[in-house]
């Protein structure tokens, strides 16, 4: 079916934020205040990580390609979201919105993926320590990277095929932040029932397991370290329960909107938010900016910039 010929909706309205004006204001500044730290953040990593000679290692590799994806995924959505706290026609054409949708779930799942490698990457450096470098090899962190943008691909693919060619011929209101697939699929002209399991299915599940493996990980780590050393483990609880907060921040939202994402209520917004704007920011403090050798990294980096002007 020909998109552009079968349907009469160019275009939709997302309603984001709605509200007084001054509560506009206010959500307009935070999240700007937050992407730019957003942004910055993950470009100061990204920076550090490639031109600092400490940082060269298999976890930090990782952290890099994290925060671009972080990066990535936050731009997708917040700036058309900031943007439009400020304008009184909140629309976006409907291949904006395909788009917009394509590569939320292209990075979103290269993410996933990219943070059980990390999570690996964990587990091989505190439960084998001695083969660390042997098994994280450079061609295995290669091969972590590329697959992780090759599941993003298929995951947003397998469903954007089907979508794409959808008839919008009658609502065109989105009750959202940014255009989202639950959301999106209720507005077609046809039954699609079939299409919500495979969302369900794809994306939901996806989440899900992810993050299951991921609480798995962890839990092998910490009953490592507590056998080994109990006096490491309260370091190791120290840090990778910042981890599973911020984890948790991504996947719990992902999982609740996915896998239950037709029977939507007012909280979806604030669900979504979490996701796409908290979890971008918060991931360059939690992973990288609270590590000692990542902060020594970033002032020497800082002093050969200063000396060098």
């Amino acid at each position: 079916m020909d998109l552009k010929n079968e349907s009469v909706v160019t275009e939709f309205i997302l309603l984001g934020f709605s509200g007084q004006w001054e509560l506009q204001i206010f959500f307009f500044v935070t999240f700007s205040l937050v992407y730019s730290a957003t942004a910055l953040g993950n470009i100061l990593i990204i920076v550090t990580v490639t031109f600092s000679a400490t940082l060269h290692s298999p976890m930090y590799f990782l952290l890099g390609n994290l925060s671009f994806l972080d990066m990535c995924v936050s731009t997708v959505t917040t700036p058309k979201m900031i943007t439009d706290l400020l304008a009184e026609q909140k629309t976006i054409s409907i291949w904006g919105c395909m788009t917009q949708m394509f590569f939320m779930h292209f990075f979103g799942g290269a993410e996933m993926t990219l943070l059980i490698a990390m999570a690996f990457d964990r587990y091989v450096a505190i439960c084998k320590p001695l083969h660390y470098r042997t098994i994280m090899s450079h061609r295995l962190l290669k091969g972590f990277v590329i697959l992780s943008w090759i599941i993003g691909f298929i995951h947003t693919m397998s469903q954007m095929v089907l979508i794409v060619n959808l008839p919008f011929c009658g609502p065109n209101v989105v009750d959202s932040i940014f255009c989202d697939l639950p959301l999106v699929i209720k507005l077609a002209c046809i039954q699609t029932y079939t299409l919500e399991l495979f969302v369900i299915a794809d994306s939901g599940l996806l989440s899900l397991i992810c993050f299951i493996l991921l609480l798995v990980s962890y839990a092998v780590i910490l009953v490592t370290v507590w056998q080994r050393s109990s006096g490491g483990l309260s370091k190791a609880l120290s840090t990778l329960s910042a981890h599973v907060i911020v984890v948790t921040l991504f996947f719990g939202p992902c999982i609740f909107i996915y896998a239950w994402p037709f029977n939507s209520f007012a909280g979806n917004k604030i669900l979504s938010v979490f996701y796409t704007v908290i979890t971008p920011f918060l991931n360059p403090i939690i992973y990288t900016l609270r590590n000692q050798k990542m902060q020594v990294a970033m002032r020497k980096l800082r002093f050969l910039l200063v000396s060098s002007m």
